[in-house]
């Protein structure tokens, strides 16, 4: 059988990344940058070519997402977040308001969002995710935002 294969590729010169990081956790939110921002640069995404945008907490994140694909300038944003379960409800309303508010900006603007959104039941999960054993998972939101970005275009041409 002869099939036409699309497949996208994580070498993507020129492309314009958006990265929307929220506050609250920074200590791990910022570790997401640093993995993300690597992964950028080492793929050739010019430093001068990404944005960091910060809002307050993860529940914020969907509106800033969808103000930078707005902007109709963006190749792909990231989101960088952490919700962290408790005692109460609020785990469950913020991380599930937050993954659907994304999801809809990424089908609404139809652009790729890497989803660098943490939820954890522990802070040591989080931490896990941030780098250490678990590996960096801004890192990994990055690496499929250059994906997504080389499979869009390859589609288009």
């Amino acid at each position: 059988m002869q099939i036409n294969k699309i497949e996208g590729t994580f070498d993507v010169k020129e492309a314009r990344i958006g990265i929307v990081i929220s506050r609250w956790n920074s200590f791990i939110t910022e570790r997401l940058l640093e993995g993300a921002v690597d992964i950028l640069k080492r793929h050739g995404v010019d430093e001068t070519a990404i944005d960091a945008v910060y809002c307050p907490g993860s529940f914020e994140i969907p509106l800033v997402t969808a103000k930078l694909a707005e902007k109709g300038t963006y190749d792909a944003v990231i989101c960088l977040g952490v919700v962290i379960r408790g005692a109460t409800p609020h785990f469950d309303y913020v991380a599930g308001t937050a993954s659907r508010g994304i999801s809809d900006v990424m089908l609404k603007y139809n652009i790729p969002i890497g989803f660098g959104l943490l939820t954890t039941d522990s802070i040591e999960q989080a931490v896990e995710r941030a780098g250490t054993k678990a590996g960096n998972k801004g890192a990994e939101a990055a690496l499929t935002v250059l994906e997504m970005i080389s499979l869009n275009r390859a589609i288009s041409s």
